[in-house]
């Protein structure tokens, strides 16, 4: 399992990246979803990309007509319609006070490579000390994106967003930012240097996975998300358990008040691999339908 797997989750901060953008021609294979029934609730389960290039179709005849049919919109954070206060939460609990320069929390050999993705990322590394080591990866993730052309406002949720807003449809989250931050902000500090590492190390070779990412998810590949999501150096066991499996748990129970016919959007990455959020919803006794 890769960084992509437990960085990927948060929908306005980070994503890998890829050089070049795909075309905006008609998608004929579209991403996977699923239909899940059961205790009172006959919805949809679509795993996201949260930030994309602009032009990329992804959506389908199939997933429009899931669209129509729901009656409500489930983020993993109804919290990320409102980015300004995100953003004040992520500076509240990302900076602390009397932290090490940043460049001595990462190996001396990788200490120019970290100055590369920052002054090409127009980051200040000065500044970037005052954050804890798990939010200075965040931000020199994006740091790392600047050149490559990837745009919020064309990320999956953002568009689901728009349009249940537009259809006067209820949207909701699995969970709250606190908890997603949460779980990076309370992990031990030797793990987040680990991650802080792994991002400066691994932002080159991201971007040539993430272009099979992306590839993969437009054709509904999961088994090919997979495949990346298993290349790479394996993460600190406490970041694997904190943010993804925890997280994947705590949202099954969250799903379990679900009633009726929500449209479920979550990172692809939470669908693939050990615990992953399908395997949990059989195994609480729903029945769980690939339906592209």
């Amino acid at each position: 399992m890769n960084w992509l797997r437990w960085l990927g989750f948060c929908a306005l901060l980070l994503i890998a990246a890829c050089g070049q953008e795909p075309s905006s021609k008609e998608v004929e294979v579209g991403p996977a979803l699923w239909r899940v029934q059961g205790r009172g609730l006959d919805g949809w389960l679509f795993g996201t990309i949260h930030v994309l290039p602009r032009g990329v179709n992804w959506r389908t005849r199939d997933i429009a007509r899931a669209i129509e049919s729901s009656d409500r919109l489930v983020l993993e954070s109804a919290e990320i319609q409102d980015p300004q206060a995100t953003s004040a939460l992520f500076e509240k609990m990302g900076r602390s006070p009397g932290l090490p320069p940043l460049e001595d929390r990462v190996p001396a050999s990788e200490r120019a490579e970290m100055r590369r993705i920052a002054t090409e990322g127009e980051a200040d590394l000065q500044r970037l000390s005052g954050y804890e080591s798990w939010a200075a990866a965040m931000l020199l993730s994006m740091a790392a994106q600047q050149s490559l052309h990837l745009s919020a406002s064309e990320g999956v949720e953002q568009v689901l967003i728009a349009e249940f807003q537009s259809a006067g449809k209820p949207i909701g989250g699995l969970e709250t930012v606190a908890r997603q931050f949460g779980a990076f902000d309370t992990l031990p500090e030797t793990s987040q240097r680990r991650l802080l590492l792994q991002t400066v190390s691994g932002a080159e070779e991201m971007k040539t996975l993430y272009k099979r990412v992306l590839e993969g998810w437009l054709r509904g590949d999961m088994a090919e998300i997979a495949r990346v999501d298993q290349a790479g150096e394996r993460p600190d066991p406490a970041v694997e358990g904190a943010v993804l499996i925890a997280r994947n748990r705590d949202w099954i129970d969250a799903i379990g008040t679900l009633k009726g016919r929500p449209f479920i959007a979550v990172g692809t990455a939470h669908l693939t691999g050990r615990d992953n959020l399908i395997s949990l919803l059989q195994a609480r006794g729903y029945e769980v339908t690939r339906v592209q």
